[in-house]
């Protein structure tokens, strides 16, 4: 005896598909969250330290 209906995948978490707006918004709130880090630092600690530690940071960098 066959089964009335064919058996149907049932798709997993990992295969369902995220909307294309997600990566989009994630990047933006990074970008968001480095400018406001920028200019509490640049707030924090004026501007000479500001440029000198983001010298230091380039410079371990490369």
């Amino acid at each position: 005896m066959q089964p009335l209906s064919a058996p149907q995948e049932i798709p997993s978490v990992s295969q369902a598909r995220r909307p294309a707006a997600v990566p989009a918004i994630a990047a933006g709130l990074a970008a968001v969250g480095l400018v406001l880090g920028a200019v509490t630092m640049w707030a924090q600690y004026g501007t000479a330290v500001f440029f000198e530690t983001l010298a230091a940071g380039l410079q371990a960098c490369f």
